[in-house]
């Protein structure tokens, strides 16, 4: 029986159980470099969507630095860190965190650090391998100052910042190199703000150089406060010292009680130093007061201290604040 024929994929008539014919060497070298040339496309397609923060990562916890840039809020709110895990908990992480990368495989927090915190505090707390990674996405180091722009933008929206904590972010921001220097961060973070609010925010920046690393409460010092401390400080060299050496001394353990040791430093030496004698006031507050005053507690007696004094007592200090 006569063998079938076919055409060949050279449209040439062969027999149907032949070897196919050899592809050509020149051919087969322009399909392979071909092949290659798409997958180096399709490799470098996918380094600049990772680099240009177009790709998600799962990244481990443990190689997320979270103190990589300055937070602007110095303290998170409980109840909104409890909203945040449940939601975590109950739909996984919906929105990715934004990182830049360091050396050695490790990643440093841009944005996101409530969910990076959110997620760490929930794979403590249950072990699950779900919470053991964080989506991010890669950014470049000099996309950063946008980053701290636009978390200022949102805080100042959704939650009033101290000028501490403008200063002290102006501050850490210039000191890691984001931008040239805190006077240059100010502008650009608070470009919005009035300039008396931004010469305020700088003057904060030098509060927060001259006693940052002793301050315990640094977030709920008034404005009126630290502006007055700092024009003092500006005035008496050796007074950051002294300031410093009190608040180590005292360790206060409250807003209050550091707030007190702060305003007790504007005070001349004399006043600072602990009052034991009695000192007759009739010629400030009228006949019939005496106080009794030592450092950190004042007692007014006499038939003098009526009502109508108390009032205007109480009305004095409110107008100090």
């Amino acid at each position: 029986m006569a063998k079938r024929k076919r055409l060949t994929a050279f449209g040439m008539v062969g027999d149907a159980e032949a070897t196919p014919a050899p592809v050509p060497p020149v051919a087969r070298i322009a399909a392979e470099a071909a092949a290659q040339a798409a997958l180096e496309d399709l490799a470098a397609e996918l380094r600049q969507a990772r680099d240009s923060g177009r790709m998600v990562l799962d990244l481990p916890l443990a190689s997320v630095e979270a103190t990589h840039l300055q937070r602007d809020r110095m303290h998170m709110d409980p109840d909104d860190m409890a909203s945040l895990k449940a939601s975590i908990r109950d739909r996984d992480q919906q929105m990715p965190i934004e990182v830049v990368a360091l050396a050695e495989g490790r990643y440093g927090l841009v944005s996101g650090a409530r969910r990076l915190a959110a997620l760490t505090a929930l794979f403590r707390e249950t072990g699950e391998t779900r919470f053991a990674t964080v989506k991010a996405l890669l950014r470049p180091f000099d996309a950063a100052p946008e980053a701290y722009l636009a978390m200022v933008e949102e805080n100042e929206i959704r939650a009033d910042l101290s000028f501490y904590e403008r200063g002290r972010l102006a501050h850490e921001a210039a000191r890691i190199g984001v931008f040239d220097s805190p006077a240059a961060a100010v502008r650009m973070l608070f470009q919005h703000a009035p300039a008396p609010k931004r010469s305020k925010i700088l003057s904060f920046v030098a509060l927060h150089e001259a006693l940052g690393d002793v301050l315990r409460f640094p977030e709920a010092i008034p404005e009126k406060l630290g502006l007055a401390l700092v024009k003092a400080m500006e005035a008496d060299p050796d007074m950051a010292g002294r300031v410093k050496a009190r608040l180590k001394s005292a360790a206060p353990g409250s807003a209050s009680a550091e707030r007190t040791i702060l305003e007790a430093a504007l005070r001349p030496e004399a006043d600072a130093r602990p009052v034991t004698e009695t000192k007759d006031l009739r010629e400030t507050f009228g006949a019939g007061v005496v106080m009794k005053a030592r450092l950190g507690r004042v007692v007014l007696t006499g038939q003098g201290v009526t009502e109508d004094f108390l009032r205007d007592l109480a009305e004095w200090l409110g107008e100090r604040d």
